[in-house]
């Protein structure tokens, strides 16, 4: 591996008119403890978040509620105008406190959410907006109907949604374009395998978050230290890689508010998995 890795060597993916480095970069930790209130080293996010674009990091998944608001308005002070870059940024859950989360699927409070991620970091219009969750209290049409709505207004140039299930994706199909879809998955999670396989059939985007997870594989002696070995990468690193092979419409967004850290994850770009490491590797994640 050398140390010029960069993102582009991911692949490109694309999200309406925006062409996309597929190994993006995830804006939670950019926060205080439990995703509450200002970071701890506010300074060092800054710093992280500045070394994006020199990584050809040109994709970042925030919220409203990483913070709340905290998130956005780093992205916004580090990288404003974004030059090259598309911000994605969700709505419809609250922050009440540190690791306190609660679904609003109200469609004035998503419509007004939108509206302040738009002031937050500073744009006229989001590139991707998606639905965080969809509130089980309140009718999903009328969500929904919510996000086309900003579409038409223009608020938003393309929508998705996060966790859910295919039959919930086709009925959003029905009212909005779904561009992607954000749910967990990894090299040893892999309750969203069908969901995955729907998108790269349908050619929406899947981004998936925890995709660093190895769980029990990263455990010394096992399968993935022995393909971390042969690469002179770390477990995590050969965890990324796998996600990257897994699909083309594959688009992980590890985060982290440390540059050395990004700039580990980034190399990952870099790695090129046999089929048979491939192979291992799905093979023991399933069984992990």
């Amino acid at each position: 591996m050398t140390t010029q890795a960069t993102a582009a060597q991911s692949g490109t993916f694309n999200i309406g008119n925006f062409t996309i480095n597929r190994l993006g970069y995830g804006a939670m930790r950019i926060t205080g403890r439990g995703i509450f209130g200002p970071p701890a080293d506010r300074e060092g996010c800054l710093e992280t978040l500045k070394r994006l674009p020199e990584l050809d990091v040109n994709f970042i998944d925030t919220a409203d509620s990483y913070g709340p608001d905290v998130s956005e308005e780093l992205i916004n002070e580090a990288l404003h105008p974004y030059e090259g870059m598309l911000i994605a940024t969700k709505a419809g859950l609250t922050r009440p406190g540190p690791d306190r989360w609660a679904p609003n699927g109200m469609p004035d409070y998503l419509i007004g959410q939108a509206r302040g991620s738009l002031k937050r970091l500073g744009l006229s219009q989001i590139g991707l907006w998606q639905l965080h969750r969809i509130d089980p209290r309140v009718p999903r049409g009328d969500q929904f109907a919510a996000v086309k709505a900003m579409l038409d207004e223009g608020i938003i140039a393309n929508a998705g949604l996060s966790e859910v299930s295919i039959e919930e994706i086709e009925a959003a199909r029905e009212v909005f374009p779904v561009a992607t879809v954000q749910n967990r998955y990894n090299l040893v999670d892999r309750q969203s395998e069908e969901v995955l396989k729907y998108c790269e059939k349908e050619g929406i985007g899947f981004i998936p978050w925890f995709p660093l997870a190895a769980g029990n594989l990263a455990k010394p002696g096992g399968v993935l230290e022995e393909v971390a070995k042969r690469h002179e990468a770390t477990p995590g690193q050969i965890a990324l890689a796998w996600v990257l092979k897994r699909s083309p419409v594959m688009l992980p967004i590890p985060g982290t508010s440390k540059v050395a850290h990004l700039e580990e994850n980034v190399a990952a770009a870099e790695i090129e998995l046999s089929d048979d490491d491939f192979a291992a590797l799905d093979a023991a994640g399933r069984k992990g």
